[in-house]
């Protein structure tokens, strides 16, 4: 079956706002989504953009504060005002995605729930029983989940996935790849939806 690639974190607030209508597009489409979950502190500045801390305030209260309240209410996806926890380190979440893809379980409700916890209930996803318990609430096994997150091949697919979006020159999450073309950023799915049904024309020749 036909996938889209799906290039996010799970504490990533825009991959927050478009998850849930990426699984209706990827359904009504009979198509799988490919979680590829990556390393935002190492994909942004390979990008050459500036860490969010490094850009201006006027930058930060436009694409983190106003467009966020919009997306909120545009998307139906209720969210706090800011994550208490959203600095802290992500990987175990990560690995904890990744660890699943490999064991070929479906990740999706998953990624989801912590996604939706971090940014509507304010939860820490680098916190070990944080994660436990959404692990659990999704039907899956937390003891196994998180002790595969930690071993070496959830670490190596992790990093591999983080290599792959630098090298294909994507700029942060939610990335989104369908049939080798790229959309960067939520606000694209509803090109994500066009793509499957009629591909966008390829090269440029100007306007």
């Amino acid at each position: 079956m036909a996938t889209i690639d799906f290039y996010y974190s799970a504490h990533s607030s825009y991959a927050y706002l478009g998850c849930k209508r990426l699984y209706e597009i990827a359904a009504a489409a009979g198509r799988t989504v490919a979680h590829y979950p990556i390393d935002l502190s190492k994909v942004v500045p390979a990008s050459g953009s500036k860490s969010f801390a490094d850009k201006s305030d006027a930058y930060r209260k436009y694409f983190f504060e106003r467009e966020l309240q919009r997306w909120s209410q545009f998307r139906g996806a209720p969210m706090i005002g800011r994550a208490r926890f959203h600095h802290h380190d992500i990987t175990l979440a990560n690995c904890t995605l990744t660890a699943g893809v490999l064991s070929d379980l479906d990740v999706g409700p998953l990624a989801l729930a912590y996604l939706t916890a971090h940014w509507r209930d304010d939860a820490d996803l680098a916190d070990r029983p944080t994660l436990a318990s959404l692990i659990s609430g999704v039907g899956m096994d937390a003891d196994a989940l998180l002790a595969a997150a930690l071993e070496a091949p959830a670490r190596e697919a992790y990093t591999a996935n983080t290599e792959a979006a630098i090298e294909r020159g994507m700029f942060g999450s939610p990335t989104f790849i369908v049939d080798g073309d790229m959309f960067y950023g939520q606000d694209r799915l509803e090109m994500v939806e066009r793509a499957i049904e009629e591909p966008f024309a390829q090269g440029w020749s100007g306007a």
